[in-house]
């Protein structure tokens, strides 16, 4: 089983440690297509004039006051690195708590979990990486939109890995772009469930999405989960007591899973 997450604009930086091995980060056959963009992102950052930088901000979407961004991407080559699951920090990553996940579920989110990144293509939870700011929506100079880029690198490498067994997407749509499943596989969505006027309502979540994705990693990971199938993997959440629901897709399109609950 693999479960597809997005990765987390928060990030706390390592504060020591060696830099990056990209031949020791997850699919090392796609070394070559990470330093390329890692090359081109320090690069630009490294620009040290004030059109420059400023150029840089427009280019990653950041703003005036996040220039701080642009010069820590600017070392990222030599930057400390921690493992994946210690440098993202948002929303999902926060419910998933995995400092704290009994002893042997490490090791299942790091066989399973899969993170996918403007900058790595995709990591699993145990690969050290260094704090960076890249989104996937990027146009990067010499690469192009990481978009494309990945979804040409990924494909030939991901097939394969993801060829034995059921894929989860917990992504969001950008990250989604980057790579489609072609076998057993099924997207999830999160609905909120409340009474107004005594009739009950049901409304997608944006922020809280995030947090019960989490915490839904976190009940597969504890559980040892072990599905062989879309159909195991709705069984065995519902007997994690989440409420799933399947709504209808085309053919050939991933299925979809909602997950009504009633707290956020």
């Amino acid at each position: 089983m693999l479960i597809l997450l997005p990765p987390s604009e928060g990030k706390t930086p390592a504060v020591a440690g060696s830099p990056v091995d990209h031949d020791q980060l997850w699919l090392p056959a796609l070394a070559g297509a990470r330093r390329r963009v890692l090359t081109r992102l320090v690069a630009m950052c490294r620009r040290g004039s004030a059109r420059s930088v400023a150029d840089s901000l427009r280019v990653l979407g950041l703003s005036e006051g996040q220039k701080d961004e642009i010069f820590r991407n600017a070392g990222l080559a030599d930057a400390p690195a921690a493992p994946a699951v210690e440098v993202y920090t948002g929303v999902l990553y926060e419910a998933l708590e995995a400092a704290t996940l009994p002893p042997a579920a490490p090791q299942w989110l790091n066989e399973s979990a899969l993170v996918f990144s403007g900058l790595w293509g995709a990591v699993r939870l145990g690969d050290r990486i260094p704090a960076y700011r890249c989104s996937v929506g990027v146009t990067l100079p010499a690469v192009g939109g990481l978009t494309a880029y990945w979804k040409k690198h990924l494909k030939p490498a991901l097939d394969p890995a993801a060829a034995d067994g059921p894929v989860l997407d917990l992504r969001s749509g950008a990250y989604g772009a980057m790579w489609s499943p072609t076998g057993q596989a099924a997207t999830v969505r999160v609905l909120h469930e409340r009474l107004v006027g005594g009739v009950p309502k049901r409304a997608v979540v944006s922020h809280f999405n995030k947090a019960t994705k989490g915490r839904i990693v976190r009940a597969l990971a504890t559980a040892g989960a072990e599905p062989a199938s879309i159909d195991d993997v709705v069984a065995t959440l519902r007997d994690l007591k989440y409420t799933i629901e399947e709504s209808p897709v085309a053919a050939g399109k991933p299925r979809q899973l909602d997950v009504v609950v009633s707290e956020l």
